[in-house]
């Protein structure tokens, strides 16, 4: 009986190791450093070519610039959402307010408007954006709602032109470019799944569009963000997690916050600040030390 006992402990405390391990490389349980608290809605982190890390605070009409500690707020009003670094320095965000895409010069500190209609018509509340290799921006036009499918991918040229190159979607939302520049993913929050497409930075069309990896969450992957070796970094809005992801489309690991609500995240591109995640429920800027580094 004493021994039937103890092979049954033994067969418990096995098995709660297991759980523990398995649980640990789902979840990792690691401190994450708050660079910045009390924000209303933070998104968008992105480093310069400085190191400089910029971020939006949307419900606050704020752009972020945060370096060696120290941050300051920028006002430029309406909604700022989503935030992609130009070649020479520029800040360009997506205003959701405003139905704009917009321009910030920190030589100047002066903002200006480049998009806010499409064949005459409002855009449809912008929400994220990036450039490709050529320079042209690429952004999301997702509307208010999850479940109407009619939001688009757009793209602004560098001679100013606009078009649609993507329709139809549910609520599509962060956005980025793989190392090799000539594949887009898109995080589409309405499905829950990350879609992949190849990208003509000539042309500036795309086409062989299909599911990369289901993300999941109560709510959808929201903002992307790959580094160097090709790994995908998902925020899960509404979950509580950022989602890595090989590319396979594998799950490699879950990196937990203590909101629920990421927003985005980006990888230091010259590895000293590691990842850096956009938290709204919380409303903070959270870094933690990661061995990858992004991509400029």
């Amino acid at each position: 009986m004493i021994q039937q006992s103890f092979k049954y402990t033994l067969f418990y405390v096995y098995q709660i190791t297991i759980f523990l391990y398995t649980f640990k490389i789902n979840f990792k349980i690691i401190q994450m450093n708050i660079l910045i608290d009390g924000l209303h809605f933070p998104e968008g982190p992105a480093f310069d070519q400085q190191g400089t890390i910029w971020l939006v605070e949307k419900e606050a009409g704020n752009l972020i610039r945060y370096r060696d500690n120290k941050y300051d707020r920028i006002q430029v009003d309406g909604h700022p959402n989503g935030i992609a670094i130009a070649p020479d320095g520029t800040v360009w965000f997506c205003d959701a307010l405003q139905n704009s895409i917009r321009r910030y010069n920190p030589a100047d500190s002066s903002c200006d408007t480049l998009l806010n209609k499409l064949d005459g018509k409002a855009l449809k509340m912008p929400n994220d954006l990036c450039f490709d290799s050529n320079g042209n921006l690429l952004f999301t036009c997702p509307g208010s709602e999850s479940t109407d499918g009619t939001g688009y991918i757009c793209c602004l040229r560098t001679n100013g032109m606009a078009h649609v190159v993507h329709q139809n979607m549910y609520y599509p939302n962060g956005l980025a470019f793989a190392p090799n520049s000539s594949q887009l993913y898109i995080a589409e929050t309405g499905s829950k799944w990350i879609w992949k497409m190849n990208w003509n930075a000539l042309s500036c069309q795309m086409d062989s569009i299909e599911k990369f990896a289901l993300a999941g969450g109560q709510i959808g992957p929201d903002g992307l963000a790959f580094d160097e070796e090709g790994n995908l970094f998902v925020a899960i809005y509404g979950s509580g997690h950022i989602l890595a992801l090989d590319q396979s489309g594998i799950a490699t690991e879950k990196i937990q916050t203590a909101g629920q609500n990421p927003t985005n995240c980006a990888l230091d591109p010259y590895g000293t600040m590691g990842l850096i995640i956009t938290e709204a429920e919380k409303g903070q800027l959270l870094q933690l030390n990661h061995t990858k580094k992004g991509i400029l």
